[in-house]
């Protein structure tokens, strides 16, 4: 264990370093930064919500910057066809086909406004994201690793969109919402992007510690009180269940599944790693559970109609 806890306070000054580093970049959103990395360190998907020109894409590249990993972009349009991003076959010149590997074959993928293309092509990266692997003409071909997707979704301009199944939103560990920054920040945004100069930023990581660090994080043992707090909670969120909270067989049309109650533990152990902790408490849960649960409820109408919030509702039930 001795060798666990020292690995544990190393991921600390690491993790430290890492968002000093993003903050030469980026101003504030020091949540969104840190659900963003927990996502990384936990192996799952992150969807990032908000209004354009919050930095979303900037973020995302100091990230891949910081880690030392490939990134690719991929702008989500309607006649995005899935060959696009994993892949086609092509005749070369000895007239024998050839795979060329699609965009989809980097560490970090920003799905930029993914509710902008057809189910078809939201199919091939949710495949991609859930197998770690795509299929072509019959063959399998694995993914770099670590591999993860930040998706985008602009909140405000819904006509010619395809919003996400919610099904497909499961897939995703977090649903992080990106807000204005405040007066102050926005001062320093302004100051620091209006001049000429350049940042260098230091890789921090590499491929290979934050897979050791992934795998680090899934050995955190948990307490039997935490476990049964973390599936509790997902399970007040289900209108039907008898563990139902009273708001939510007010409100709530749908609850969360088994894949919340996993990546709430996953997520709570990264948290807790990150404040130095050598297992997380319930404290830890809570501070995750917003992120993981938000996209996974669906209101009914009298929540509609009553102006309920998701996350009010998540507040009531925590």
């Amino acid at each position: 264990m001795s060798n666990e806890v020292k690995a544990i306070d190393e991921f600390v000054v690491k993790y430290n370093e890492f968002k000093n580093e993003i903050a030469k970049v980026i101003v504030g959103q020091d949540d969104v930064v840190q659900q963003v990395l927990i996502s990384i360190f936990c192996n799952g998907h992150c969807l990032l919500v908000g209004v354009p020109g919050l930095a979303k894409t900037l973020l995302v590249q100091t990230i891949a910057d910081s880690l030392g990993l490939n990134f690719n972009r991929i702008q989500f349009t309607p006649d995005l066809m899935p060959s696009d991003i994993v892949g086609a076959e092509i005749l070369d010149e000895n007239r024998n086909f050839k795979f060329v590997k699609g965009p989809l074959f980097s560490n970090i993928i920003l799905a930029d406004e993914i509710n902008r293309t057809p189910p078809k092509t939201q199919s091939a990266l949710l495949e991609a994201m859930q197998e770690r692997s795509v299929t072509n003409a019959g063959t399998r071909y694995d993914l770099d690793k670590p591999f993860f997707v930040l998706a985008t979704q602009n909140p405000i301009e819904q006509e010619g969109t395809y919003p996400l199944p919610e099904a497909q939103l499961d897939r995703f560990m977090f649903n992080v919402i990106l807000d204005y920054p405040s007066y102050e920040e926005e001062l320093q945004i302004v100051k620091q992007t209006t001049v000429k100069q350049t940042t260098v930023l230091n890789t921090i990581m590499s491929a290979e510690q934050i897979m050791q660090y992934q795998e680090l994080i899934t050995k955190l043992p948990v307490t039997d009180n935490v476990l049964q707090y973390a599936v509790s909670l997902v399970a007040k969120t289900r209108p039907n269940s008898d563990k139902a909270a009273d708001v939510v067989k007010q409100y709530i049309e749908w609850g969360a599944g088994p894949r919340a109650s996993q990546f709430m533990l996953m997520a709570a152990k990264c948290h807790a790693a990150i404040n130095g902790k050598y297992a997380p408490d319930i404290e830890d849960v809570k501070a995750v559970a917003k992120p993981i649960l938000r996209h996974r409820i669906v209101k009914n109408y009298k929540a509609e109609a009553e102006g309920m919030s998701i996350d009010q509702i998540i507040e009531s039930i925590l």
